[in-house]
């Protein structure tokens, strides 16, 4: 972002009193363009709105469940009905709080986000889908809501990558069953194709979809065209995020009918108290669980 504000001297940086020992650098290279608007994520939206009317490129930054949630009505009516060039960034999406309980429990932003008009949703995997992501929300006008979680710790970018608002990229390569991920649980899906294919299960593809809305139909309709399972794995619930999305496409296509299933966060509040791992044990979304779950569809398909 630091690069961006240089860049670019329209761009003005907002915080709910969020981010300490990670905004220092803007707070101290760009004083006259970062504000600290304080716990007051609604009032936060709304002057967001105000400096995007007078021309600011604005960033309205906070914990992912404050960013999406507490400030809905503004970032709908102020933001998305003027189609004003404000992008909401949440951080921590999913259970990446998951100690403070469930008021940081980000499961809904997606569903939220995605049903907005005008609004782009971005959930980037790791660091260079998040670099890159970032990059083309600041490059496009008009209102985008980036989640952020923790990054795994490998990096699953490879030379021919060219990141567009969009665009899914094949992590990799397989026929037989098609494993879709957006956010920060592409680890756990690669994990799950290892799995399946160590146990000859079949031969696993597996793509990241940073981009939401809009995401790469062309890419998922011609992918599985060969696939006898289609699954979507994401950190949100199996209500109204990219499952929902690649259903309804899946549903609207001419593609044989396949055996789908959307991972993701029952449709429940999760009330255990722990740590992310653990939460996502509780809420089925591991290795493990997917793969038996696989396994019941493909034994369920008629020969």
């Amino acid at each position: 972002m630091l690069v961006e504000m240089e860049r670019d001297r329209s761009i003005i940086f907002l915080t709910a009193d969020l981010g300490f020992n990670a905004l220092e650098p803007i707070r101290e290279n760009f004083p006259d363009r970062f504000l600290n608007i304080g716990i007051a994520e609604a009032t936060m939206v709304g002057v967001a709105a105000g400096l995007a009317l007078e021309g600011k490129k604005v960033i309205a930054y906070s914990i992912a469940s404050f960013a999406s949630m507490r400030p809905f009505e503004q970032i709908r009516t102020d933001v998305c009905y003027h189609n004003l060039d404000v992008k909401i960034v949440g951080t921590g999406g999913g259970f990446n709080y998951a100690h403070h309980g469930v008021t940081h429990h980000t499961v809904e932003d997606v569903a939220i986000m995605r049903a907005l008009p005008n609004m782009t949703v971005i959930t980037p995997a790791y660091s260079w889908e998040a670099l890159e992501a970032t990059k083309a929300m600041m490059k496009q006008k008009g209102p985008a809501y980036l989640r952020l979680g923790k990054n795994p710790p490998l990096d699953y970018s490879k030379k021919e990558f060219s990141f567009k608002v969009g665009r899914g990229f094949v992590i990799k390569e397989g026929t037989d069953i098609l494993l879709i991920s957006t956010g920060n649980v592409l680890d756990c899906a690669l994990e799950t194709a290892h799995r399946l294919e160590e146990e000859k299960i079949g031969n696993v593809a597996v793509v990241s979809m940073p981009s939401v809305k809009p995401f790469d139909e062309e890419m998922v309709l011609d992918r599985a065209k060969t696939a006898r399972v289609i699954c979507t794995i994401e950190e949100h619930s199996v209500i109204g995020g990219l499952g929902s999305a690649v259903a309804s496409l899946l549903v609207a296509s001419s593609n044989p009918k396949k055996s789908f299933h959307a991972f993701g966060f029952p449709d429940r509040f999760i009330k255990s108290v722990g740590d992310r791992n653990y939460l996502l044990r509780e809420a089925g979304l591991h290795p493990e669980a997917m793969v038996e779950k696989i396994k019941t569809l493909l034994k369920s398909q008629k020969p």
